[in-house]
């Protein structure tokens, strides 16, 4: 039996996968998390054979939890699904040593062939995400705006784009308010918008968020 843990920060994700992967033959899943935080925790509690995570997560976010789980348990499988299929997220996500990565629209017979695939020792990326990477990689693909960010830039960038303000990004990252606002103004510069809607709306043209949450 593969025993699966769940991390995703809506509920209704979590329950539907859930019921899917318990209904396939050898897979059970032993625990669920909404944060990375409580992701590590359940790792260490239940020794799972793969770890199913999101990206975007309160707390510690995908990529962080990736690396943190990658460190402290090599042999565990990291399924990373995510609403991003731009090529940036799967690159830093592999980097940090996921095993297999696909996106929300992936049905449960590949998710479940991604599984049966990283429980093999081979790693797994989704058909739309392989072929983006693929282009990138031959220069074919139009270039990413989000590319030349670093992994702290991400970070503001994920908070900002979720309506969050300075003194809240500020306590979540551990960074003083200064330094939020520098990151703030940084990022509109190398991303060539003029304030939060226009990066928004810019997030969402590259599948950073799945609709505005504008008026």
């Amino acid at each position: 039996m593969i025993k699966i843990i769940l991390a995703d920060d809506h509920s209704l994700v979590r329950t539907g996968l859930k019921r899917l992967l318990d209904d396939v033959d050898g897979f059970t899943v032993v625990a669920e998390a909404d944060n990375g935080n409580d992701a590590i925790l359940n790792v260490k509690e239940h020794a799972p054979d793969v770890a199913i995570l999101d990206i975007n997560m309160p707390g510690l976010n995908g990529i962080k939890t990736t690396e943190i789980l990658r460190r402290d348990f090599p042999e565990l499988k990291i399924v990373i699904i995510s609403m991003h299929s731009d090529e940036l997220f799967p690159q830093r996500l592999i980097k940090s040593g996921a095993n297999a990565y696909l996106t929300k629209d992936s049905g449960i017979a590949e998710i479940s062939h991604a599984i049966s695939e990283v429980m093999a020792s081979r790693n797994y990326i989704c058909t739309e995400v392989a072929q983006k990477l693929a282009l990138s990689n031959t220069g074919q693909s139009d270039a990413s705006p989000f590319k030349s960010l670093s992994k702290r830039e991400l970070e503001v960038l994920g908070l900002m784009i979720k309506g969050l303000k300075v003194s809240d990004i500020s306590e979540k990252l551990s960074l003083s308010p200064k330094t939020v606002s520098t990151y703030r103004y940084r990022l509109l510069g190398k991303l060539s918008v003029q304030n939060d809607i226009e990066l928004t709306k810019l997030a969402m043209q590259h599948g950073f968020i799945e609709e505005s949450p504008l008026p």
